[in-house]
């Protein structure tokens, strides 16, 4: 005997106070539920895309220990963010140089974007090139001469110590190519200067400290220990 179809059930209405009374009780037992279930969900994957921390390069050699390092003020991690003149005026034993490449005005010549490599003489190395009076002579009288003595010290584009090592040669600015060789913990530059602590970083830029005065002008220190201003 064939049995009516069963007619669709119909979902549940809650109707008046006594259904209403049933939402509430519903909704009071699962807002726990869904409130735990919120918390322990999986977390958040960290971001990856965030830019790495900049390191600046430790600079190498026997002066370095003597120069600013970790918080004080001219550290290596600090000039990494400086333009390269004002990082010069953060080395506390380049003032002599320093204070010639600003008078000179060589660095605003450069072309922008190109990078520079900077052969930084230290103050012992002038004392012992010029002597007082011939160094204040070419500082306020012969800039053509002083520029040219300047761009001996420069190197266009911004060169770890290793890559000039590696290449064995470099040109600087005044037009001369210089050998560049690896001697133990330091670079010997030409037959003249070694590198005392090499590899400051600055914006779009490289500091080697050197011990001695590169270029064609003449020693006229006379060895009574006065010292280049």
């Amino acid at each position: 005997m064939s049995h009516p179809a069963t007619p669709p059930r119909h979902p549940r209405r809650f109707r008046g106070p006594q259904g209403a009374r049933r939402v509430r009780r519903t909704l009071g037992l699962l807002l726990p539920t869904l409130l735990l279930a919120a918390c322990t969900g999986s977390p958040a994957a960290p971001r990856t895309d965030a830019a790495p921390a900049r390191t600046a390069p430790q600079p190498t050699g026997p002066l370095c220990a003597a120069l600013p390092t970790g918080t004080d003020p001219g550290n290596p991690s600090y000039l990494a963010g400086q333009p390269v003149d004002q990082a010069l005026r953060w080395i506390p034993t380049l003032t002599t140089f320093e204070a010639a490449l600003r008078t000179s005005g060589v660095l605003t010549d450069l072309p922008a974007g190109d990078g520079i490599t900077v052969l930084a003489p230290t103050d012992d190395a002038f004392a012992a090139t010029f002597s007082e009076d011939n160094w204040d002579d070419l500082m306020t009288h012969h800039t053509d001469q002083l520029r040219t003595l300047l761009k001996a010290h420069l190197i266009t584009g911004s060169h770890p110590i290793a890559d000039l090592t590696t290449a064995g040669t470099a040109t600087t600015l005044d037009g001369v190519t210089i050998t560049v060789t690896r001697t133990g913990p330091t670079a010997r530059l030409g037959d003249r200067a070694d590198t005392v602590c090499a590899d400051y970083q600055a914006t779009n830029a490289r500091i080697h400290i050197i011990n001695a005065v590169l270029g064609p002008l003449p020693v006229t220190a006379d060895g009574t220990g006065h010292r280049a201003h």
